[in-house]
């Protein structure tokens, strides 16, 4: 028996690996963050799958039910929004299993952040504006953060920022950001990416809490940075008619030619 740790995705329900579905498809049981993993995707769950909400649950709740699955022998698929590997609490969970000897996996599932690039049609590591992309938040009610990772800091990269749970926190946002980014730095404020009601702000930092309309309390992600503006970029090498790369060398003397042809 195994409880399979699964990243849901972002909210559309087709935005979903094939490896996390199948493993749905394959559980008796399945807990769920009900306030953000959408119905539709518990659509793959077997028919007579017992369903829990884990929304109203503690971590101890949670860990109770896993451990009756596992006690009676079935898998559980553990639900949750976007991907495991950042702000899932998974890490808490799996600690608990781990000393209960119960087994675990973990499939990845799309990120926000990824979700909410696409919706803008944006890539975030632009040649010439920024090579980085940081996930980050500002401090919460959930979780305080460590010292030295504040925006401040964040900023005077010059990176493209994705700033999570924090679309209530404008205030610390503006005024942290703006002496590295300046007030005309470009903001994009993505509400809900990929659900049905999606929202997109196209903004400033100087604009940002004046343009957020009173509906977006929660699940939105601020994106800020030169990037998010589109224009004023380098072109890569990449795909530059001179770049000698291993697939489309340049002359028959290329380190990658005798690659091309067979040779180590």
């Amino acid at each position: 028996m195994t409880v399979h740790f699964i990243g849901a995705g972002p909210g559309a329900a087709d935005l979903i690996t094939l490896r996390g579905r199948d493993l749905i498809a394959s559980c008796p049981v399945c807990l769920y963050a009900g306030s953000l993993v959408p119905d539709e995707i518990l659509s793959h769950c077997p028919k007579d799958a017992q369903i829990i909400n884990t929304a109203p649950l503690d971590l101890d709740a949670i860990t109770t039910h896993c451990k009756t699955a596992h006690d009676a022998g079935q898998d559980v698929a553990r639900l949750h929004s976007g991907d495991l590997s950042v702000w899932s609490a998974m890490g808490e969970q799996i600690r608990r299993l781990r000393a209960l000897n119960i087994p675990v996996s973990v499939t990845p599932g799309v990120p926000s952040f990824a979700a909410a690039a696409a919706a803008l049609q944006t890539e975030l590591t632009l040649p010439g504006l920024a090579q980085s992309v940081i996930l980050t938040r500002t401090p919460g009610r959930a979780s305080s953060m460590p010292t030295g990772e504040t925006l401040t800091n964040f900023a005077a990269t010059g990176a493209t920022l994705a700033i999570h749970l924090s679309i209530g926190n404008l205030d610390h946002v503006i005024s942290d950001l703006t002496p590295a980014y300046g007030a005309d730095c470009p903001v994009a404020v993505v509400y809900r990416a990929s659900w049905p009601d999606q929202q997109i702000i196209r903004t400033s930092l100087r604009s940002l809490k004046s343009d957020v309309t009173e509906n977006i309390t929660r699940t939105a992600l601020i994106l800020v940075g030169p990037a998010l503006a589109g224009d004023g970029f380098d072109e890569s090498c990449l795909y530059a008619t001179e770049y000698d790369r291993r697939y489309r060398p340049q002359t028959a003397n290329s380190q990658w030619s005798g690659w091309q042809h067979g040779d180590d």
